[in-house]
This record gives structure tokens, sequence and C-alpha cells, in this order.
């Protein structure tokens, strides 16, 4: 029994044609929408890079660059299939095309679903990839001489004041390293001599951060150093006062940017996906309902459009099937006793069955 099943007249098929037509062109619109999405994740991503470590966080943007790409060439083809099937003499040279095609779009259709699902998946990857980053990063704040790394303290400042944040979880990760370069410390200093002899690694640890940590909205002139001695300020108390930095991580405060960015093109992405899949519906009705025009050969009659030709059970049974049986037509069996059909050669005695045969004799 056939699933879903309408009846549509010539005139039903023809406005169902020109309308399906109209969408795809619809359609291919939204290819060159999940492209452009795809292409501003991508630049979003690549500006940051720096503080980023190397992984699969661009598999997002290339999945959906890819299937936009996609959605252009096989909506526009649709569109044209749809123009032609308005016409039957027109529909006969797209009659064993269209089946493939609405499987290959139907494929293509789950791209777009997982496309959309893997925006919201992308969250632990991304955290990760800027934990290692912005940790790395910072570590190398100080190396403003050396190649390679000379851009990195540019590149954190203009974060932190961007994003409004400090540090990688906080701004305490900046009291674990050295983010002032050697070239700017007085080795004359008894100070300087003695906090770089208290620490194991010999390095100059300070509780202090960089000054774009400062929260230009704080009435008070930013304390960026000496943070938690509070006999070093004037009307200052570490625990209790709210500092005048950033308390937000960078790696917290990106997450959130790039999340927001990611929600809201899952969301159109499934949009496009269901309206993808309604007009996918749009076509297998069509082309049904001209199948079935051509085999009562009555162009100007009723004919039956249906999704599927029979129940879901068994056009599951007899796709899956079709699957188990590929590959076995050429097979031959090689277990003793056994008939193979494919090599059952038939008698051409003609009925004789009392035939003596030569044999050959021995050299």
């Amino acid at each position: 029994m056939a699933v879903l099943k309408v009846k549509f007249t010539k005139t039903k098929r023809d406005k169902l044609a020109q309308i399906l037509w109209i969408l795809n062109w619809v359609s291919v619109v939204s290819g060159i929408i999940l492209f452009s999405l795809g292409l501003f994740l991508k630049i979003e991503i690549k500006k940051r890079n720096e503080v980023m470590a190397k992984g699969d966080i661009n598999s997002v943007p290339n999945m959906l660059i890819s299937v936009g790409v996609v959605a252009c060439i096989i909506n526009f083809l649709g569109g044209k299939i749809c123009y032609d099937c308005s016409d039957a003499n027109k529909f006969s040279r797209w009659k064993l095309v269209m089946l493939p095609y609405i499987v290959c779009t139907f494929c293509f259709t789950f791209c777009i679903l997982v496309g959309a699902l893997m925006c919201y998946t992308m969250r632990n990857e991304l955290e990760e990839s800027l934990y290692l980053g912005l940790r790395d990063a910072i570590k190398f704040y100080k190396d403003t001489d050396i190649p390679g790394r000379c851009f990195l303290k540019k590149t954190v400042d203009l974060l932190q004041i961007g994003f409004h944040c400090c540090g990688n979880n906080g701004f305490r990760d900046w009291f674990e390293i050295q983010w002032v370069s050697a070239r700017y410390l007085n080795m004359a200093s008894k100070d300087v001599l003695d906090r770089l002899k208290s620490n194991v690694d010999g390095k100059f640890l300070v509780d202090g951060v960089p000054f774009s940590c400062c929260n230009p909205s704080s009435p008070r002139p930013c304390i960026q150093y000496q943070l938690t001695n509070n006999s070093a300020h004037y009307n200052y108390d570490f625990l209790t006062e709210e500092l005048n930095i950033w308390m937000k991580g960078c790696r917290e405060a990106l997450l959130d940017y790039y999340t927001t960015i990611m929600r809201s093109i899952g969301i159109a992405a499934l949009l496009i996906w269901l309206f993808e899949l309604s007009v996918l519906i749009g076509v297998r009705y069509l082309q049904t309902a001209m199948k079935n025009v051509l085999l009562l050969g009555d162009l100007e009659g009723e004919s039956d459009g249906w999704l599927l030709e029979n129940s879901f059970v068994e056009t599951a049974k007899y796709n899956i099937s079709i699957i188990k049986n590929l590959g076995k037509a050429n097979q031959i069996s090689t277990v003793s006793g056994l008939k193979d059909p494919n090599i059952d050669v038939q008698n051409t005695n003609c009925g004789k069955t009392n035939v003596i045969t030569k044999s050959i004799p021995a050299a």
C-alpha cells in the first residue's frame, strides 16, 4: 500500500511543477546563504588563529561551504527538471534521471542536517583549542624580539581589550608566568635579583597583569601591579573590593562569542534543511504523478502520486535485501555436493541415454 497517496489532475500537476520550479530557485539562494555563513565562520576563526591550537575546528565551516556549493548545483538542476515536468513529453527525457536525483538530494539534505548539528557539537573542540592556544600565547607574551612570536603581545593585548577579558582562565594566570621581557629588567636592582632567585625556575614573577587587563569603566585608576598587596595602595582591600581589571578569562569570553555565532548558524541551517526537505517531498510527488500518467497513457487524466510505493516496512525490507544480495550474483559455491544453478549445463544427448563414449587410449 502506497504511503501518503495523493490524486493529481493535470492542472494540479502543472501548478506543482511551477511552484517547485520557483522553490528550487529559492533553494539556490539558500545554498548561497549556507556558503556565506560557512565563509563568515571560517573568517572569524581565522582572525584569532594565533590564539587557537591546530585541530578540527575548521571542519564545521568547511562543511557548510561545501554543502552550500552543492546546494546551488543540485537545486539549479532541480529547477530545470521541474520546469520540464510541466510538459509530459519533456518529462520523458528526465524519467530515468529523477529517481536517482531524488535519492542523491535526500542524501544531500542529510548532510545539511549533519552540518547544523555540528554547530552545536563543536563547543568542546573549540574550548580545548582556545585553552591550548591562549596558554601558549600568554607564555610567549614577553618574546617581542623572537621572530614568529613578536606579534603575540599585540594580539593578546588587543584580544583582552576587545573582549573585556584577562588571562586564559582569569587574571591569576599572569601571576604564574614571566610576562615582562628580560630586556626591561634592571639586573642591578636587588629587588629584581631577589625575585629571580626566589623562584625555582629563575623567572621574574609578579602579582601584576598587563595594561590591557584594565577596565576603563572603573572610576579608580587602574591597579595592575601588586594586586594582592593591600598595603601597597591607599584605601584598598584585595579580598573585599572589586578589582578594576577584567575578571572574565579570555577563553570563556571567546567561547561565548563563537557559541553565539554557531548557534545562530545552526538555527539557520536547520531551517534550510526543513525547507529543502519540503521541496524534495514535492519533487517526489511530482515524479510519481508524472510516471503514473505515462503508464496510464492519458496525459490529460488523473494520476496518483505518493512518497513510497509500498509501506515503510516493506520498503526497508526490499532495500535491505538488495544490499545483502550485492555482489552475490556472480559468486560460485565451492562447497562440495552443492549444485550451483549458474553452472547447471543441460544434457545435450537429446534424450539418448545409452550413448557409448570412447576413451582416449593412453600413450
